[in-house]
């Protein structure tokens, strides 16, 4: 396996970061991470693949390193990832909106 630099935070972790298999085959670019900002706790990565955008749970990410992001899992299982369809439609951003139109609603 080459040098694949130091280990570095989830915080830090730069879009377009290469992601691999635990066979060493590139699957996709970070796009985003995902976390719990009020919690400190590491959800996992949005990547950029040919075929959409998909999302890596935080058990499967096995090393993230100043050029790469090695997971936990083989290029098969990899092509099983869940599509990552955005936080719009998630319970919590609904939850807010609706909070948000009452608020305008009654002026708070």
């Amino acid at each position: 396996m080459e040098d694949d630099g130091h280990q570095i935070g989830y915080k830090v972790l730069p879009r377009g970061t290469p992601v691999y298999t635990t066979d060493g085959v590139e699957i996709g670019k970070v796009h985003r991470v995902q976390d719990n900002a009020r919690e400190h706790i590491f959800d996992g990565i949005v990547i950029t693949t040919p075929d959409g955008r998909r999302f890596v749970d935080a058990p499967e990410v096995a090393r993230i390193t100043e050029t790469r992001v090695t997971l936990t899992i083989d290029a098969a299982e990899a092509q099983e990832l869940p599509e990552h369809r955005g936080m719009r439609g998630s319970l919590e951003t609904r939850a807010k909106r609706r909070a948000n139109r009452w608020k305008r609603r009654f002026g708070r």
